[in-house]
């Protein structure tokens, strides 16, 4: 079943997130991944949950999804992203 990562997050750096978008697609496609939503605008409808930055990846598991986050290759970008950002990563896996 499809599982999905759903990051929230807040930049701290914006020229070194710059650096981050350029490494990170080429991991998230190695991995089966696809990105849903990037960075779109984001409007709460209700609570107080308000995320900066939002991104939704749909991955073909739950497995390939910690694959890809626990992987060499997303390894410098992941290290990259926790540098120069505040982030909330889950995975939830899909009907």
């Amino acid at each position: 079943m499809p599982a999905y990562v759903v990051v929230d997050l807040e930049i701290i750096d914006s020229e070194r997130f710059e650096g981050y978008k350029q490494l990170v697609p080429a991991t998230i496609e190695k991995y089966g991944g696809r990105y849903l939503a990037r960075g779109g605008k984001v409007e709460t409808l209700e609570g107080a949950w308000a995320p900066k930055r939002f991104v939704l990846l749909e991955f073909p598991s739950a497995d390939r999804a910690k694959a890809w986050y626990d992987s060499v290759e997303y390894a410098e970008a992941k290290a990259l992203r926790q540098s120069c950002t505040r982030s909330r990563i889950i995975v939830v896996e899909g009907i």
